[in-house]
């Protein structure tokens, strides 16, 4: 349970945020969705999945999608979808694995939200994505080797982000506390360079 002086940072949070979207990217596995859901909650603002939105506007599931269609078709509608959803901030906002790696999406999340890389090492994805089948690119006869190269190709983008948490086995509200943590410090200095910048010249 949070007393008075823990909550004062969500408080001040959500006056330096205005319409901006605290945007969760990384790998699948990551725990985009199960944080994000946890840090929504702990702001006190909407969370939204944009996968589950992509398949809301496709009328059909993601591997559904990627089955009919390809990947391309795919990440057009994807950067779409998260095109329209930034305008809807502020909120937290859940992307998929792929979605950083565009570069119009990586501007529009620049202009218009605080991006946070749910880091995890590839131990700890195959670990999480072995529990589950829902994931059309690891559809193939080693999904810790495509991975591997996934992590090999995304990771260096992923860098670009704002902020930077690693993703482990630890409860899921230590992740939380260390993303509001890092989000007011990035929120003091995004403060601090606006203040300098209007600033007088000494």
């Amino acid at each position: 349970m949070h007393n008075g002086a823990a909550a004062l940072p969500e408080a001040s949070l959500g006056a330096a945020l205005g319409r901006r979207s605290i945007v969760l990217i990384g790998m699948m596995g990551a725990g985009k969705s199960s944080i994000g859901r946890r840090l929504a909650a702990r702001l006190g603002i909407p969370f939204v999945d944009a996968d589950a939105e992509i398949e809301k506007a496709a009328g059909m599931s993601i591997p559904e999608i990627f089955a009919a269609h390809g990947e391309p078709y795919f990440r057009a509608g994807e950067a779409r979808v998260i095109a329209r959803l930034l305008d809807g901030g502020p909120q937290v906002l859940a992307t998929g694995g792929g979605a950083f790696m565009n570069p119009e999406t990586r501007a529009a999340i620049r202009a218009k939200g605080v991006s946070v890389w749910l880091r995890a090492t590839l131990d700890v994805l195959s670990r999480r994505i072995k529990r589950r089948n829902d994931r059309p690119l690891l559809r193939n006869a080693d999904p810790v080797e495509t991975l591997r190269r996934l992590i090999a190709e995304r990771y260096p983008i992923y860098a670009e982000a704002d902020l930077t948490i690693e993703s482990r086995e630890v409860p899921h509200e230590a992740i939380v506390d260390e993303i509001v943590a890092a989000l007011c410090t990035h929120a003091r200095l995004r403060a601090g360079a606006a203040s300098d910048a209007g600033a007088p010249a000494p």
